[in-house]
């Protein structure tokens, strides 16, 4: 199938599907949070800033920095606010389905959130196998979400979606309404806007 029309269809299947559909498995364990203020915090960054540089500990063991990305790499900070919550639990991995789109362009996906390693380990096996990298903000607690400006009043992140160009360059900025997913076809639209 080509390229044109495969996209359109997963991201009809993406922005179509129920609640839960992608994380059946364990929906009896995810915490229903309510409706929550959509945005609680105050961005510290912007476009076309030197993103802050970090360095976080993955739940595979290894720790990831941004300048490990420096010149290689097009970089999609995705940062949900907690684990074993309901968008959260659908958001991560619903971006399987596009894992081709973030190669095509150049990009790797790094998922954030300021819960510790051990939840997070728990929580993204339920999901089932996730592509990308997924790291701890938790110690000292969300410290780079309050570098960038998104730990919210609660002590979690925002559901934020930063996008880094390999200069190290913010490029993009959606600090999202917390109760909903961010628009998966912006993303894909701003990075191929990064394309040589």
């Amino acid at each position: 199938m080509k390229k044109q029309i495969l996209v359109p269809i997963l991201m009809v299947v993406f922005f179509t599907l129920n609640a839960f559909a992608l994380s059946e498995a364990y929906k009896e364990n995810v915490y229903q949070t309510g409706k929550l203020k959509p945005v609680d915090s105050v961005l510290k960054v912007r476009v076309g800033e030197e993103a802050p540089a970090f360095t976080l500990k993955a739940i595979s063991g290894k720790k990831i920095s941004l300048k490990d990305y420096a010149g290689k790499k097009n970089v999609v900070l995705s940062f949900v606010p907690a684990a074993w919550t309901p968008v959260c639990s659908d958001q991560w991995p619903g971006y399987n389905i596009v894992q081709e789109l973030f190669a095509e362009n150049e990009a790797v996906l790094l998922g954030i959130s300021v819960d510790s390693v051990p939840t997070l380990y728990s929580w993204t096996n339920q999901m089932g196998k996730l592509w990308f990298d997924v790291l701890s903000d938790f110690w000292p607690h969300g410290a780079v979400a309050s570098r960038y400006g998104i730990l919210r009043s609660d002590g979690t992140a925002e559901r934020a979606i930063i996008i880094i160009d390999k200069k190290g360059i913010i490029r993009y900025i959606d600090v999202h309404n917390i109760n909903e997913r961010p628009p998966l076809e912006s993303i894909i639209r701003q990075l191929e806007k990064l394309r040589n």
